[in-house]
């Protein structure tokens, strides 16, 4: 199949090199020409590393040039932090046709603010817009030419938008990433998204070694039984939303990336994350994406949508002012919320029926 793969980091890395070796043609586009030149100068080859060892990977094609890499592709992976979202969704609008599939692995409700910019630029293609709730890798770069993929996820629940040309998405998707699974529409797939749950108590609630260490692995030592128990809280009041807008099980309960292999990444993937040692690293507490994306993008939003539905999210709306203070902002008004995309005044009935049928 004819993919294009967007961005330059861990993720994409990983996808590109990961759907290449599955036998896709695969165009890898990101805007640092630098960075590609290198990568052309080394004839498109990657390093993977997982459970089979280390071997070369070569991408069919590399470029800066993101008409070339989506023009005929079927599909357009874009595992981009969310922040990234508008700026290549508008690099994009010239070039989408009727028929396309972007996927957002997750997206954080990316898939209809995306898609809203490129139909605002004047291109109205029928482009079908997907997110699911994980990266479908627990990975990450091993220096520029070596990218580790710990362990891939089993179950990728995806939201569609609109929601009419699920049945088309999912079975695009389906040629690229088996794991995926149907999960209703865009928004029940953004609150799908694990990022927002896990990631804001360990990057808030140890805040103090994250500053005092030059090193320190937050899903290791940073992750006690007290963070824990609020990560389980916060994950009840998702459910809670999710359940208030009618989107049924399953929910993905987060637990069960702790305790079960039933979770997306299967097979107890939170033990081969800490036994890896690649998420030791150097965290600058107020730039890290744990805070940029997942508090100030996606904790944000399901506070608003928390609010909008009238669910109450003690829980989210601390860590949200607690992540505001930290960053000395104010995530409730800067970061993604449904007021800020002009949703609010929305009622439920036509929010559901622009998420089916598209703007």
């Amino acid at each position: 199949m004819e993919i294009a793969v967007l961005g330059g980091g861990n993720g994409s890395t990983a996808a590109a090199v990961d759907l290449t070796a599955q036998g896709h043609n695969i165009r890898f586009w990101r805007r640092n020409a630098s960075a590609q030149a290198e990568l052309k100068a080394r004839g498109n080859v990657i390093t993977l590393k997982d459970f089979e060892g280390a071997r070369p990977i070569r991408i069919t094609m590399v470029t800066d040039d993101i008409g070339e890499a989506i023009r005929g592709a079927e599909l357009i992976v874009c595992p981009t932090p969310a922040t990234a979202q508008s700026d290549i969704a508008a690099a994009m609008a010239p070039h989408l046709a009727d028929g396309q599939v972007v996927f957002l692995p997750p997206g954080s409700f990316g898939s209809w603010i995306m898609a809203d910019i490129v139909r605002k630029a004047g291109n109205h293609a029928d482009v079908s817009w997907a997110e699911t709730g994980t990266l479908p890798y627990l990975t990450r770069l091993h220096g520029a030419d070596t990218v580790a993929i710990t362990t891939r996820a089993t179950r990728l629940p995806t939201g569609v938008y609109p929601l009419r040309n699920a049945e088309h998405a999912h079975s695009v998707l389906a040629r690229a990433y088996p794991a995926v699974e149907p999960a209703g529409d865009a928004l029940s797939g953004a609150l799908m998204n694990a990022g927002p749950i896990i990631h804001p108590p360990l990057i808030t609630m140890n805040a103090g070694p994250i500053e005092h260490f030059d090193h320190w692995d937050i899903h290791n030592e940073g992750t006690q039984p007290a963070i824990r128990r609020v990560t389980t809280r916060l994950d009840a009041e998702r459910m809670a939303v999710r359940e208030a807008l009618g989107y049924g099980a399953p929910h993905f309960p987060l637990a069960d990336h702790y305790e079960t292999s039933d979770w997306m990444y299967g097979n107890l993937a939170h033990d081969k994350l800490v036994d890896s040692g690649d998420w030791r690293e150097h965290l600058v507490l107020t730039e890290h994406r744990y805070m940029r994306e997942d508090v100030a993008v996606g904790l944000a939003l399901l506070v608003s949508v928390a609010d909008w539905a009238g669910v109450p999210a003690p829980t989210a709306t601390g860590l949200l002012a607690l992540g505001s203070a930290i960053c000395d902002d104010d995530f409730r008004q800067s970061g993604r919320t449904l007021e800020n995309l002009g949703l609010a005044d929305m009622d439920r009935a036509a929010l559901q029926t622009m998420l089916r049928d598209g703007a």
